[in-house]
């Protein structure tokens, strides 16, 4: 599973449809792949920072390649690389801890 693909079932809530599209059940409608690309488009990583807000998530600009959410801090050649980064990073560090929580029960 790629890092777009990450941001889009685990922060937005997305359905993998097909190989080549997710399924927004919250609009109603379909996403291609071509047509999200947060870490090409500053649109489209700004549904990502939207999305992390409502889920209680504080967005800090820190520059032209820097952005924090709470304390996740994400950097990339751009600002949406940044937010994509940062937003992946959120999904990794939360991975780690149900991991950290299933491997206590079972040890």
């Amino acid at each position: 599973m790629n890092k777009v693909d990450s941001i889009a079932r685990r922060i937005l809530g997305w359905k993998l449809n097909r190989w080549d599209r997710w399924y927004d059940y919250e609009k109603g409608m379909f996403i291609h792949d071509a047509d999200f690309q947060p870490e090409h488009n500053l649109d489209h990583a700004m549904i990502i920072v939207d999305r992390l807000e409502n889920l209680g998530f504080t967005y800090t600009n820190k520059g032209p390649s820097e952005v924090c959410f709470n304390d996740v801090t994400g950097t990339g050649e751009t600002l949406a690389q940044a937010i994509t980064n940062a937003a992946y990073s959120i999904i990794e560090r939360s991975t780690e801890a149900v991991s950290s929580r299933l491997w206590s029960k079972l040890c």
